[in-house]
C-alpha cells in the first residue's frame, strides 16, 4: 500500500465537500413539518408538547429553532430523528416521508452526546464510518472537527467541549445533506464557540449541508443562522429570515428640542425614551413625519431606525399572548 497516496487521497476528500451535492438553490425545504402534534402523560396529567406546528427548513441555510425551557424544541428534534413518534401530523425529508432510509440523508446530535469511555476518538468514528462505509473521511472529520490532536485518546479523559466536538464529527462521518444539532455549543468556551460558529457556516456556505439547529445562545444564532423559528407552549410564535424578523421590530428614534411636543401630537404612536421619542412607524412614513414636524418648527438634531437584537425579537414573542 502506498502511503503517499492515501494522503492524496484524504487531501481530496478535505478539500471536497463532505454533504452529497444537494442543490440549495432549487426551492424546495430540506425538512418540512407539518402540523405535528404530540401530548406526553394522560388525562389530568397530560401534558402537549406540541399543538400543531409547522415549518419548513430550507435547503442550504442554517435554521436556528428557539423557545424557552419547555417550548417543544427538543420533542420536535426527537420527532425528526426518529426517537419518538408524533401523535398526528408528518414530517418529510428531502420531499420523501421520514422513515429509516430518509434519515439516512440526516446527521444528528441530539441532546449530550454520549460515547464508550474506553473507545479513542478515531475509534468511534471509524465505527460510524464502517456503518456507512465512508472509512476514508475518519481523518479529515477529526480534523475538521478540531479533535485531531486528540485522536488517539480515550474519551474518558475528555473535556465536554471535546465530546460536543466529537459528537459532531459523528454526525458528520456519514456524508450527510442536513444536520440535526441539538445545543451545539453546548459545554465550550469561547474559543470553541468561534470554532463551532465557523465550521457550521462553513458547512453550510461551502458544503451545502442544511443545518437545523436548537440553542439558547441568542446572540451565536443570530451571527449563524440565516432563519429562525421562535416556539412557545409548542406552537410557532414567529418564524422567518432573521434580518426581515429584526426590521419588523425596528423602532424610528427621534432627538428633538420640543419631546413633549412629539409625544402629545403622536399620541399612542410615540414613546420617550433614551432621551428622545421613539415612534412607531413604517420606513416609508418616515420621510413625511420629518417634513410634518419641520413645519411645526420642531428642530430635529438626529434621526435613525434602531434594530433591535435577536434577544428583544425573542423576549418580544415569547412573552406576548398567542391568539
Amino acid at each position: 500500500m502506498n502511503p503517499r497516496g492515501n494522503a492524496d487521497v484524504e487531501t481530496r476528500i478535505e478539500t471536497f465537500q463532505i454533504g452529497s451535492f444537494v442543490s440549495a438553490g432549487d426551492g424546495k425545504d430540506a425538512i418540512t413539518v407539518s402540523g405535528v402534534e404530540k401530548t406526553f402523560g394522560w388525562r389530568g396529567r397530560a401534558f402537549k408538547a406540541l399543538d400543531g406546528l409547522s415549518l419548513g427548513v430550507p435547503q442550504g441555510c442554517v435554521y436556528g429553532l428557539l423557545g424557552p425551557n419547555g417550548a417543544g424544541k427538543s420533542t420536535l428534534l426527537r420527532i425528526i430523528a426518529g426517537l419518538v413518534r408524533p401523535d398526528r401530523g408528518s414530517v418529510s425529508i428531502f420531499g420523501e416521508n421520514a422513515c429509516r432510509e430518509s434519515r439516512r440523508r440526516l446527521g444528528m446530535l441530539i441532546e449530550a452526546p454520549a460515547f464508550y469511555p474506553f473507545l479513542t476518538a478515531r475509534e468511534h468514528l471509524e465505527m460510524f464510518a464502517r456503518m456507512s462505509e465512508t472509512i476514508t473521511m475518519v481523518e479529515p472529520i477529526l480534523r475538521r472537527v478540531g479533535i485531531g490532536y486528540a485522536a488517539d485518546k480515550k474519551v474518558s479523559a475528555f473535556s465536554l467541549g471535546m465530546k460536543q466536538r466529537l459528537g459532531i464529527g459523528c454526525a458528520l462521518v456519514a456524508r450527510p445533506d442536513a444536520l440535526v444539532l441539538d445545543e451545539p455549543t453546548n459545554g465550550l468556551d469561547p474559543d470553541g464557540i468561534l470554532e463551532i460558529r465557523s465550521l457550521i457556516v462553513e458547512l453550510a456556505q461551502r458544503d451545502g449541508i442544511t443545518v437545523l439547529l436548537s440553542s439558547h445562545l441568542l446572540d451565536e444564532v443570530e451571527r449563524i443562522c440565516d432563519r429562525v423559528a421562535i416556539l412557545r407552549n409548542g406552537r410557532m410564535s414567529a418564524q422567518g429570515r432573521v434580518d426581515d424578523l429584526l426590521d419588523s421590530q425596528a423602532r424610528f428614534w427621534l432627538n428633538v428640542d420640543f419631546p413633549q411636543v412629539v409625544l402629545e401630537r403622536l399620541a399612542s404612536q410615540a414613546d420617550a425614551g433614551d432621551g428622545g421619542v421613539y415612534v412607531r412607524i413604517g420606513r416609508d412614513d418616515a420621510p413625511e413625519l420629518i417634513r410634518m414636524l419641520a413645519n411645526a418648527n420642531i428642530r430635529i438634531f438626529e434621526a435613525k431606525w434602531i434594530k433591535p437584537d435577536l434577544e428583544s425579537v425573542f423576549l418580544s414573542e415569547t412573552r406576548r399572548e398567542i391568539q
